[in-house]
């Protein structure tokens, strides 16, 4: 698959620490400009399988940087210039 190359797509989209106190609101809300999730935490109980801290940008990651995202993708189709 060709790669578009889209300015606000994050290149590693999601990141995961090993570290039992991460991620953190305070550390890891900007990763990747805040476009990225970040993961920690992950461990297996008995009652519900598996749980895991995941952590994202509510504003950026969500529509705000879902409209840049598309006007990026529209502009490198060739849709607007």
């Amino acid at each position: 698959m060709k790669s578009l190359n889209l300015p606000s797509a994050p290149k590693l989209f999601i990141k995961y620490f090993e570290e039992e106190d991460r991620p953190q609101t305070k550390l890891d809300r900007d990763y990747a400009k805040g476009m990225g999730i970040t993961v920690g935490r992950l461990r297996h109980e008995s009652l519900s399988d598996w749980m895991f801290v995941a952590l994202s940008h509510n504003t950026i990651r969500g529509a705000a940087g879902g409209a840049i995202l598309l006007a990026e993708l529209l502009v490198a189709k060739g849709y607007i210039s």
